[in-house]
């Protein structure tokens, strides 16, 4: 219980800033594996831990879909601005 108190105080907060141009799919990409390897630095070694690495995941996905959520948006309004 001691690691899984650890690993979520280690993802509490800002994990990190990425940036990316929502027209470019391999940016958008690279910006997601960026924000995972920040993830995975956070946990560190309780990562190994079963309940820790379903939390990961969990984060991952989220990040994973607020990226491709901006992306989507920056990407709509620049079709109504032009």
């Amino acid at each position: 219980m001691k690691e899984l108190e650890k690993a979520i105080a280690a993802l509490d907060g800002e994990i990190g800033t990425v940036n990316f141009d929502p027209n470019d799919p391999q940016s958008i990409e690279v910006a997601i594996q960026k924000m995972e390897e920040a993830v995975d630095e956070r946990v560190g070694d309780y990562s190994r831990n079963d309940m820790i690495e379903g939390i990961v995941s969990e984060v991952k996905e989220r990040y994973r879909q607020a990226i491709l959520e901006r992306a989507s948006e920056a990407r709509s309004k620049q079709e109504d601005e032009e």
